[in-house]
Parts: structure tokens; sequence; C-alpha cells
């Protein structure tokens, strides 16, 4: 075997495969509370491209994983937060998981 191929199955087996997870990031004014943290969850967990959601209500964050082999449309995740009567003030689409949004979100507290 290729030395790029032992590679490639040691990150396999660990997990860590080369695929770099696509998400969009949003800044939202406008959530208070746990409640209106869930209602967006709730809302943008329902697209069919969607794999994973994160609300951080101090850094005003939402982060909206897609599926692999999907792709999120950013225009429908802002229609989603401004009809559930948020502000979107930034957009902004990352190669990171939402689990690494998170972990970084919480690092910094």
């Amino acid at each position: 075997m290729t030395k790029q191929l032992l590679i490639a199955l040691a990150l396999a087996a660990t997990g860590s495969a080369s695929f770099a997870a696509t998400t969009v990031k949003a800044t939202v004014n406008g959530m208070v509370c746990a409640f209106c943290a869930q209602g967006i969850e709730k809302r943008l967990s329902k697209l069919p491209a969607t794999q994973a959601v994160y609300v951080d209500l101090k850094k005003k964050i939402v982060a909206v994983e897609a599926k692999e082999g999907q792709t999120l449309d950013p225009k429908v995740i802002t229609a989603e937060i401004t009809d559930a009567g948020y502000d979107v003030t930034k957009l902004e689409t990352v190669e990171q998981s939402v689990a690494d949004i998170k972990a970084g979100t919480k690092a910094k507290k």
C-alpha cells in the first residue's frame, strides 16, 4: 500500500476524515432567551439539508451544518430566522462543523 492510502485509512479509522463540514453561520439580533433559541433551532432543524443546529444566545450566533453531500441555501436560512421574528445582521459560510463552532465558543467563555 502507498503511504497516502495508509494515511487515508488511518484518518477514516479515527473518524478524522478529510471531509470539512459546510456550515452557514449567522449573527442574529433579537434573541433574548432560551425559548428564542429553541424556536430558531426547531425551524432550522426541519430543513431537509440540515444535519445540526447550534444557537449561542450570548454571542448571538446561529450555526447550521449541512448533511454530507447537501448544500444549505443561505437565503432560506435567513428567511427562516427572519420569519421567526429576528434580524440577521451577518451571514457567512464556513468550513467547520457545528461541533467545532460550539467547542470554539465555549472555549472563549
